[in-house]
């Protein structure tokens, strides 16, 4: 008789519990263990809350197995950004083709929805309030703490993952202390604060629902997603510290209302009580975690564990659910020979976790400083109005990492060659008025040749 595969997986997070999935399908008896308590029982928010952005290659990983339809019933598609300047006025930019969006979804009520998931679909068994304090990586034993019981004790599986997040305690204990393992982590200048926009007392919303709104003021942000209560998820991205605008000069409630009536005025008429939800929610750091090789032995690390990156594409619940495809193609090529599926899985996906983190931090400043620039917006009209005459010569970048499984690492390297060509077409003389000639298009043509989409 077959001996029965067993996984044990650290963190029940969102990548985890999808990941639990992937594996029962393939005959796994799959435990994970989670430091915090049930998000579906207790009254405690799912960590970090900025609402999560679903694109196409989160739905692709979902689908693979079977449960996107569940996580479509809690998601609201948003169809293009809406910019909203000093004085109010609204500026909507489609993001892709008609038809495609990116889907709005609340965090706490992912969360809970895949945890849901991993016990019927992935007949997984979740331990809450057991934390791991390492893992032995050759023999796949786990060092675990059952916070509840005051007891220590191991677990023994033939594959360990960790999937526990930017802070890994796995990655600190198992991985930081073997001999060349290379691992750095940078925080970004800048932190973020979340407020609660309510929805009117009828339950509809105070905006479109179906976009994903955006205050740039160049060296500060504030976006907004909407819930499915008619609410929206705020966030405010901004310096901490030595900027005309930072988080250190908002210390009163005074001076938050004065801040948002000053450079948010049509965010302030809808929510004049901003000061109130300011001080119901913390502020946040950002940062970007690089290490390799993602595996030792018997254990691998994904999702944030791995790639953690800051939330400008919002990509960093995709990347993880893309970490879960990508493993189970190996699974598949190497015929669950796990030391030649976890040496392919570091060497590959590293390149595209890295490309990811730098596509976050260049599109942060697309989003703060460049998306309202009458340049920029002409740019991407070209663009747009090229790859609907060429799709297969022209996929915008933003369009590589959001609408498609083009591994990261490729559109980054695509979207640099774009650039310098869009850069010398912009340089042409009265792009302005001639933008949409034959000229313009044919000159396009001849400089993406070696495209081939």
């Amino acid at each position: 008789m077959q001996q029965q595969k067993t996984a044990t997986i650290i963190g029940a997070g969102l990548v985890g519990s999808l990941w639990a999935v992937y594996l029962s399908k393939v005959g796994y008896q799959v435990s994970i263990y989670e430091r915090r308590p049930d998000i579906r029982k207790a009254d405690i928010v799912a960590g970090k809350s900025i609402n999560l952005a679903l694109s196409v290659r989160g739905w692709t990983a979902l689908d693979r197995v079977g449960v996107g339809d569940e996580i479509r019933k809690i998601a609201i598609p948003m169809y293009g950004r809406m910019m909203h300047d000093l004085e109010g006025n609204l500026t909507y930019q489609q993001y892709g083709k008609e038809d495609q969006a990116i889907f709005s979804v609340s965090r706490g009520k992912m969360n809970a929805t895949m945890m849901d998931i991993a016990e019927t679909y992935g007949k997984a068994q979740i331990f809450y309030r057991h934390s791991c304090e390492g893992v032995n990586t050759e023999t796949g034993e786990a060092m675990l703490f059952d916070e509840v019981n005051n007891v220590r004790f191991t677990a023994k599986a033939d594959v360990v993952f960790a999937v526990d997040g930017a802070f890994s305690s796995v990655r600190y204990n198992s991985f930081q202390k073997r001999n060349r393992f290379t691992y750095s982590q940078n925080y970004i200048e800048d932190g973020y604060r979340e407020l609660l926009l309510p929805a009117n007392e009828d339950g509809s919303y105070k905006m479109d629902k179906n976009a994903l709104h955006i205050w740039p003021r160049g060296r500060f942000m504030l976006i907004a997603l909407a819930n499915e209560d008619g609410s929206f998820t705020c966030t405010l991205f901004m310096p901490y510290e030595n900027d005309r605008y930072s988080f250190d000069q908002l210390t009163s409630k005074e001076k938050v209302e004065e801040f948002f009536k000053e450079v948010f005025p049509d965010f302030y008429t809808m929510m004049p009580h901003v000061a109130e939800s300011w001080e119901d929610h913390p502020l946040s750091s950002l940062a970007i975690v690089r290490c390799k090789p993602w595996h030792a032995g018997k254990v691998a690390l994904m999702g944030d564990a791995a790639h953690a990156t800051v939330p400008f594409y919002g990509q960093g619940m995709n990347a993880g659910f893309e970490d879960c495809r990508v493993l189970s193609e190996l699974m598949e090529k190497h015929q669950e020979n796990w030391p030649a599926i976890f040496e392919e899985y570091s060497r590959v996906r590293k390149p595209d976790g890295d490309a990811l983190q730098d596509l976050s931090l260049d599109n942060y400043l697309v989003m703060r400083d460049y998306v309202a620039d009458p340049s920029f917006i002409l740019r991407k009209k070209i663009e747009a109005k090229f790859s609907d005459m060429y799709p297969e010569r022209w996929m915008p970048l933003y369009s590589q990492v959001t609408f498609s499984n083009i591994r990261y690492s490729d559109a980054y390297r695509q979207g640099q060659v774009q650039n310098g060509i869009m850069d010398e077409i912009m340089a042409l003389e009265n792009i302005e008025q001639c933008w949409d000639s034959e000229e313009v298009m044919g000159l396009l043509y001849e400089k993406s040749a070696h495209f081939n989409f």
